[in-house]
Parts: structure tokens; C-alpha cells; sequence
């Protein structure tokens, strides 16, 4: 096998760790030996050891020489485990391949020289792209404490994602609403507006083998959001966060006790978007899913702090100018206002499809989803 290939199986080991080590990154490891692989590990939970320890612990073979592949730079500093560099150095390993440099700036370079200053070989940039893409969450986050936001939303192929009756059930097929899941699963909280909430009172969860439910996160200026619904009634079960700028103290004081969580992100009466995200920056959330209406999109699209778009597509027309659309709110005036989505990638599932990509403030950053 080639080093790319043994990059490969490294960030399919990452990928298992999807849910469950958030804010810290995925990251993969491999270890071969006269072209034998020795262990591997990837890290498996927040606040425990990570990929390369994890592979190092459960290998008792003498590994002096070894070859050591790995997602992203080995750690060089003490956490809340161990540093990665001083396994690696303990169990003598000979080369260590990395395939994107960490940019926490504990790291940053850091752990790479440390290895070197010690003798061991090491190659960076080994499919460095796929790399980036595995943790695209991270590096943002890890940078600007700004949580990576995704907008989605399923619509048919002449842009509607309603009848004019309201009815939405369903736009999609199965296999488009299991991918929605996968992401829920992906991304630390999903958000809507109060509109949705009063018209499905959906659940928010992540129904799929092995799924982890995000925090869900209601943008609610008023403090509308009724208390028997579905997602109230689940709050000490499913963790929720209701965003508000006004609101009775009796109401406040039925949902704290409900489990709901509050934070009062006031902007002359609305929820102040921005702020609601460095606040959930600071709960160490690092990513949000957008699912709402078409006017919480458009509000949320004209803060300018959407990173990623997936817009689900369906076989089929509705018509009605009374139908809803994906996007609405006052829009921009001129096509050159237009948000760009660049880096696009079309995902077949089923007999929809869905198109991926980032606006074109992150297009340095943006990368294919896999």
C-alpha cells in the first residue's frame, strides 16, 4: 500500500468519531511496519485520549522504526490528556505522515519541530485536502470560536418548499431525509425559528442507528414558543436552548423549569444573531445546523454568517405564488447583491439530489463534501 492509501483508512477511522468529539476534531491514525499495520485507533470521545494514543496504548509490539500516519498534526501540549508527541517519541517511532497542520495555536506547527528535534522523519500535506475537509468545523471553531454554520432546506425543482396550503410533508424521499439526519448527527445544535415551532412542532432530533441528538437551539424574539410542545416537554431529555429578546417573567420561569435553557440576545426587540452565536461559542458549540422557514433564512443568510449551503432537491412542481420558498424576508435589491455559492458538489440520494457548497466568504476554505 502507498501513503496515501494508509491516509485513506486513517480518515475513515476519523470519520467514526462523528458526534462525539466536538469541539476537539476527528482525527485517524495508523501505524505500519515493514508494511504491516501494526494498530490503529482514532478518537472516539471528547475529553479522552486522542487517535494516535489511542492506537499507540493497544499496540505491545516493539514498534522502534515504525511508520505513523495520522489526520492531523500530533498534539504537543497537556489537556486534558496527555500530549500526543511524547507516545510517539516513547514508542520510537521512525516517520510520522500528517495530513493537515493543526491550527490551534497550542500546536500550530509545534508538535511536527518537537518530533523532528528528536530524530523522527516527518512528511506533511498527505492528502491534505481531504484532511481539511474532515475537520472544516474545527479549523473555523479552533481559529474564531464562531460556530460553523450550515443552512439546509428541501425544495421542489421549481424552488418551493410548501404547497400553499402550508403542507411540506414530505418534499424529499427517505433517502434524502436519512442524509438530513447524518447531519444533524455531524453538526453540535440545530437551530430553527419560532415559526417553525408553532406550525410542525418538530422534535429535532437525530433518528438514525447510532445517531447523536444535537442541542437545539430556538430563535424565539418573544418568548412564544408553547410549552406543550414537543420540544419543551422533551427539554430534560434533549437538551434545548430557547434565544429571546422580550418575555413575561412568568413564562421564563415555566420554561427554566421545563429544562429549557434561556439567553437573552436582545437587538431593539429581535434576536440579535451574531451575538447568539459567540454566545454558543463560549458553551463550546461549534457548529449549528440552520433547518428553518424561509423568513428565518433570510435573516439568518443576511447576517452574512453562513459558512455552508445544502439544498435538497426534488423531482417535482407545485407552482402557487402564494407557495413558500427556501429564502425570503426582503432579499437583496441587485443580482450583484447575490451570495455566492462556490466549491459546489451535487450528492445523488435517491431520485433527489442535493447541492452542497460555501458562500464565497469562506471559498478559500470551502472543500467537496464527501
Amino acid at each position: 500500500m502507498t501513503k496515501y492509501e494508509y491516509m485513506q483508512l486513517a480518515i475513515d477511522l476519523a470519520r467514526k468519531g462523528t458526534g462525539h468529539t466536538s469541539p476537539n476534531p476527528l482525527v485517524g491514525c495508523v501505524v505500519v511496519k515493514d508494511g504491516k499495520i501494526m494498530t490503529d485507533g482514532y478518537h472516539e470521545q471528547y475529553g479522552e485520549y486522542h487517535a494516535e494514543r489511542n492506537a499507540l496504548i493497544r499496540c505491545e509490539e516493539d514498534l522502534t522504526g515504525a511508520d505513523l500516519y495520522v489526520t492531523l498534526e500530533p498534539c504537543c501540549h497537556h489537556g486534558q490528556t496527555p500530549p500526543c508527541t511524547d507516545i510517539i517519541l516513547e514508542r520510537g517511532i521512525g516517520r510520522v505522515y500528517i495530513g493537515a497542520m493543526d491550527p490551534n495555536p497550542k500546536v500550530a506547527g509545534q508538535g511536527a519541530q518537537i518530533l523532528r528535534d528528536h530524530g523522527v522523519v516527518v512528511e506533511t500535506g498527505i492528502l491534505e485536502q481531504e484532511c481539511l475537509e474532515l475537520n472544516e468545523v474545527f479549523f473555523q471553531f479552533i481559529s474564531t470560536g464562531i460556530p460553523y454554520v450550515a443552512m439546509k432546506y428541501a425544495m421542489t425543482m421549481d424552488g418551493k418548499i410548501a404547497t400553499y396550503t402550508g403542507d411540506s410533508k414530505w418534499v424529499t424521499g427517505e433517502v434524502a431525509r436519512h442524509h438530513v439526519h447524518e447531519l444533524r448527527k455531524r453538526y453540535s445544535a440545530i437551530m430553527i425559528g419560532i415559526g417553525t415551532v408553532l406550525v410542525d412542532d418538530p422534535m429535532l432530533n437525530c433518528r438514525i442507528e447510532e445517531g447523536v441528538d444535537p442541542v437545539r437551539v430556538i430563535c424565539d424574539s418573544r418568548l412564544r414558543i408553547p410549552l406543550e410542545s414537543q420540544i419543551v416537554r422533551t427539554a430534560k431529555e434533549i437538551p434545548v436552548i430557547v434565544a429571546y429578546a422580550e418575555g413575561e417573567a412568568a413564562k421564563e420561569q415555566a420554561l427554566k423549569e421545563a429544562g429549557v435553557g434561556l439567553l437573552r440576545v436582545d437587538d431593539r426587540g429581535k434576536v440579535d444573531f451574531p451575538k447568539l452565536l459567540r454566545v454558543l461559542g463560549e458553551k463550546k458549540i461549534d457548529s449549528v445546523l440552520i433547518e428553518g422557514g424561509g423568513t428565518f433564512h433570510g435573516t439568518v443568510l443576511k447576517s452574512g454568517m453562513v459558512n455552508r449551503i445544502y439544498c435538497y432537491m426534488a423531482p417535482k412542481l407545485i407552482g402557487g405564488k402564494e407557495a413558500r420558498s427556501p429564502v425570503e424576508g426582503d432579499g437583496f435589491s441587485y443580482m450583484r447583491e447575490a451570495l455566492e455559492v462556490t466549491g459546489t458538489e451535487i450528492i445523488k440520494l435517491g431520485e433527489d439530489i442535493c447541492i452542497t457548497g460555501c458562500v464565497r466568504k469562506e471559498a478559500e476554505k470551502c472543500l467537496p463534501e464527501s
